[in-house]
């Protein structure tokens, strides 16, 4: 208990999923915790679970004036931020053909453009002090996945701004760490509805101990954010850390 106590992180995509895992585990860890999402019930029923460390929000992470308003909230409230744990995303299907340049923008905008401005707005609160920002990437941004033309290139533009951010925070020397983690399959709401037609029992048995799974679950993630937030992860900047069970390990 108490790996990460006293810090302050922000959570984007908090209501659910991942970031909803986050909160919990971080909280429980010792961090006082902003909870954001544009589900602002759901953000704000977790932050009531949580108690007096959380504060739920409302954030659109592609418009710029709600991230304005979400630092403000944050620094009148805990006075700092130390972590930034950008997970907010959308997913969908989409070969090159299929795409249209519709889905293609706004996929772009949410997953790409909404962490640029998380990760511009945490280096310019956290530059005097120092902390850790950690991008949810995917391993769509590591090998073709012929379904997710649009989200591919999402997390692609995720892990290069990622490691870009890493870079310039160590050439100003700023105590900034900028990692980026690459789950492949996450059993999460917004996965299983994609999922919505497969085989319950192979569905069921991913990620219980079964070798050849590829879904992990949220606590998995959790478990990587939690270390990446902490001080124990104090010389790992710049890194892609792929949650995938040796996917990318094997010969297909």
């Amino acid at each position: 208990m108490g790996r990460v106590d006293g810090k302050v992180v922000l959570i984007t995509g908090a209501a659910s999923g991942v970031g909803k895992e986050d909160a919990l585990l971080l909280a429980r860890e010792g961090a006082r915790v902003v909870l954001t999402d544009v589900n602002e019930e759901g953000v704000r029923a977790v932050a009531a679970e949580i108690g007096d460390a959380a504060l739920g929000l409302r954030l659109d992470i592609s418009n710029e004036d709600d991230w304005k308003k979400t630092m403000a909230a944050t620094q009148e409230r805990f006075g700092r931020l130390d972590v930034l744990v950008n997970n907010a995303a959308i997913l969908a299907l989409g070969s090159i053909e299929d795409t249209t340049l519709e889905l293609w923008q706004k996929i772009q905008r949410i997953n790409a453009d909404g962490y640029f401005l998380g990760s511009k707005y945490a280096v310019a609160a956290m530059k005097d002090h120092g902390g850790s920002i950690i991008n949810m990437s995917s391993l769509a941004a590591l090998h073709g996945m012929a379904q997710f033309c649009a989200y591919s290139a999402s997390k692609g533009a995720v892990a290069a701004m990622t490691r870009s951010v890493a870079a310039h925070c160590k050439q100003r020397g700023y105590k900034i760490r900028c990692n980026s983690i690459h789950p492949d399959g996450i059993l999460t709401p917004m996965v299983m509805n994609l999922m919505a037609n497969a085989d319950p029992a192979v569905t069921a048995a991913q990620g219980q101990g079964d070798p050849m799974a590829r879904m992990c679950h949220p606590q998995d993630v959790a478990n990587l954010v939690l270390f990446l937030a902490s001080d124990e992860s104090r010389f790992i900047n710049g890194s892609e850390l792929r949650i995938d069970n040796g996917y990318l390990s094997i010969d297909a």
